[in-house]
């Protein structure tokens, strides 16, 4: 059952609640749906799945570990989203993929695929905002909501094209860089959510780099809410298991209600 991506997430912020979006790849562990399940009864509002890639180049070292250990766990692209067709958390998914997987697949057929495995958006880090019209229209033809990305250095008036593009959420990339685990949040995540925020109403999440509870609560400040990856799988790649990973989501619950 598909869950609608902004409604949700508008009914978040309108409590005055932030929001946590945790990432998950898929095919990490032969029980990642069981992961998803444990996130989401931790309190997560959103979850992010990430679709396994050889040569994921926005990703750093934790999350190229992932996607490697699931593709030699022999999942493929749409096997990874058609798994989640057996999924029912209560809450919005959203597909974190790059463009060649579009692309080899074929923009429809892909956005058809998600629709129908009851994925609400996607997010495609590496289709630039000139070349997004094709993947554009078939997401929404098909009913997914494609989440744009901006960073600290991208300018106003290119900022404004993004947000007026966005569906779902705009999603703030904290620092310059490749995702991973950092000892400090970059002092520019405030800075870029401030600046999405004075000039859209949609949903701000900040990514890339939060690493605890403390940075989670940091990065929320300014935003509405955060989005964890590299720390959370992390630990399933440590031989953590979804029991694991749900106490860490449900510290960062806490930690955003406190």
């Amino acid at each position: 059952m598909t869950v609608a991506l902004e409604p949700a997430l508008r009914a978040k912020r309108d409590t005055g609640a932030k929001i946590l979006a945790p990432f998950v790849t898929a095919g990490v562990t032969p029980d990642w749906l069981d992961v998803v399940r444990a996130v989401a009864a931790a309190g997560a509002d959103v979850i992010e799945i990430g679709i396994p890639f050889s040569d994921p180049v926005m990703d750093g070292p934790t999350i190229q570990e992932a996607s490697a250990r699931a593709l030699s766990n022999g999942i493929t692209p749409l096997g990874a989203v058609a798994e989640l067709a057996d999924l029912d958390v209560g809450v919005p998914l959203v597909a974190m993929t790059y463009y060649n997987l579009i692309f080899h697949s074929g923009h429809r057929r892909f956005a058809r695929s998600l629709a129908e495995s009851g994925v609400a958006g996607a997010i495609v880090p590496d289709l630039p905002l000139e070349e997004l019209a094709e993947w554009e229209r078939a997401a929404q033809d098909a009913g997914v909501d494609t989440v744009l990305l901006s960073s600290p250095v991208t300018p106003d008036d290119r900022l404004a094209r993004i947000c007026a593009r966005s569906r779902g959420f705009v999603y703030a990339v904290s620092l310059m860089g490749v995702t991973g685990e950092r000892q400090a949040l970059s002092g520019t995540a405030a800075v870029l959510a401030k600046r999405i925020k004075a000039i859209t109403d949609l949903p701000v999440l900040v990514g890339f780099g939060i690493s605890t509870e403390a940075q989670a609560v940091e990065a929320a400040a300014a935003a509405d809410g955060v989005i964890v990856a590299s720390a959370l799988m992390r630990t399933l790649l440590d031989g953590g298991g979804p029991d694991d990973v749900g106490a860490f989501v449900a510290r960062l619950r806490a930690a955003l209600d406190a």
